[in-house]
């Protein structure tokens, strides 16, 4: 039973760390379009669930009650919600405005603002910083920088005898090293 339940919680992480990274890998989504009730569905796979079930399995292993079991599950999972919601609200509640933390635009702040204002709304706010961003030399220092990391990566290669997997890990980095 505690193998089982620590195993489909290692596959929930998968599972919802999966989820986080094709989400944000996809064009022209600039946020997904996600209510509360997704956030938490998403965070219990990518954070709580690992904690719901280990609790559960300790009691488990303790020989409790099915019902002292699903305590200890509801404990973690909860504790670990309240976890990852104070670290999701860290950039919005520190005192000292002179810290500027980086933040998810699916944290849970940026998720409920969304829902407030609208999502065209959210959008447009969005759209007008990637202008700015754009018109500033961030975007091209960060394509010189990837293409700094493509060099050194080929060279790394060049150590490896020619073979057809170095030419494949060479288009791997000639691909990612080229921008329009």
């Amino acid at each position: 039973q505690v193998v089982e339940l620590i195993s489909s919680a290692i596959g929930d992480l998968v599972q919802g760390i999966y989820y986080e990274n094709s989400k944000s890998s996809e064009e022209n989504c600039l946020t997904d379009d996600i209510s509360i009730s997704t956030w938490k569905e998403q965070v219990f796979l990518s954070h709580s669930a690992l904690l719901a079930k280990s609790c559960q399995a300790a009691m488990e292993l303790a020989k409790h009650s099915a019902e002292i079991q699903d305590m200890a599950f509801q404990y973690g999972k909860h504790m670990s919600m309240s976890h990852k919601l104070h670290s999701d609200l860290q950039p919005f509640v520190k005192e000292s405005s002179s810290d500027t933390m980086a933040f998810s635009l699916n944290s849970a702040p940026a998720v409920f603002h969304q829902e407030f204002l609208g999502r065209e709304a959210w959008i447009k706010q969005i759209r007008e910083l990637q202008e700015a961003i754009k018109a500033g030399k961030g975007v091209t220092s960060a394509v010189d920088l990837c293409r700094c990391h493509g060099s050194r990566a080929l060279a790394a290669l060049e150590r490896f005898p020619p073979s057809e997997a170095r030419a494949a890990l060479a288009n791997i980095v000639y691909a990612v090293t080229r921008f329009p």
